[in-house]
């Protein structure tokens, strides 16, 4: 969130009402010339807050699922948000992210009543280590792209190819200006799980994700984000990403990520 006087960095700038451009910050890892899905799944919430804004029925979003319809190009990209199905205890949203012309990205969130469930408030989760109890780790060295170079990641030793634990937070603001909820800014690290936990070296292996779907069983809280996250491979073209998601106090929830497997091209 932007503080003081100072002039913050962002991801994006807004240019119109649901008009967004992004910065060199949101640059992709597997191509620079795109973005980078995380921050973009950040403002797909940072959208659906401003069309909530207002609101006080105490709906708070307990999915949010995306799929990814094609190559995401650095440029800027309108966002409209509409309700599917209203509802005073459970509701539907549906997001659009388009991008000269074509839709790139459709989400749909399910919003839930808030009530006090505290009394039985349970997770088997185990807990993870804190971030100061990890080492800083420096994705740069096996990723590219603004968005890599933009976070700071504190990652368990991996005891073994694609699994994991890590937390990562971020110097740089969501859209410049405003301020964003604790949810869109939590999300918006969210869809890095997929590099954290290497299965193969991404020189010799694409295995970028076509969705993510984000489940909560409670609201998230900054400014880390924690993925306890597990990478496997099939042998037909086909992996998977799974995250146990934390904050600082514990568990919030999970994400998946359904990966393409295939090989680099040759030069």
């Amino acid at each position: 969130m932007s503080t003081g006087s100072a002039v913050r960095e962002s991801y994006y700038e807004r240019t119109g009402e649901n008009r967004y451009k992004p910065t060199g910050h949101a640059g992709g890892a597997w191509s620079t010339d795109e973005q980078h899905f995380s921050p973009l799944a950040g403002l797909v919430v940072h959208a659906i807050d401003g069309f909530l804004e207002g609101r006080t029925d105490g709906l708070a979003p307990a999915r949010i699922s995306y799929d990814i319809l094609g190559r995401i190009a650095l440029d800027e990209c309108e966002i409209t948000v509409e309700t599917v199905r209203p509802g005073r205890t459970i509701e539907l949203l549906e997001a659009s992210v388009v991008i000269g012309g074509r839709p790139v990205v459709r989400a749909r969130a399910w919003l839930l009543a808030s009530l006090d469930s505290s009394a039985v408030a349970d997770s088997p989760c185990a807990p993870v280590p804190a971030p100061d109890e990890l080492p800083p780790w420096d994705m740069g060295a096996k990723w590219d792209g603004g968005y890599v170079s933009s976070i700071e990641v504190r990652r368990t030793p991996p005891v073994r190819k694609g699994r994991t634990t890590a937390w990562l937070s971020s110097r740089v603001d969501l859209v410049g200006g405003e301020e964003s909820s604790a949810l869109a800014s939590y999300i918006a690290l969210v869809d890095t799980a997929n590099g954290i936990a290497v299965q193969q070296d991404p020189t010799a292996w694409m295995f970028p994700n076509l969705d993510l779907t984000i489940h909560l069983h409670r609201q998230p809280e900054g400014p880390w984000t924690g993925l306890d996250t597990t990478v496997s491979f099939g042998p037909t073209g086909q992996g998977l990403t799974s995250s146990v998601l934390h904050d600082l106090r514990g568990p919030v929830g999970q994400a998946e990520q359904i990966l393409t497997v295939r090989p680099q091209p040759r030069p």
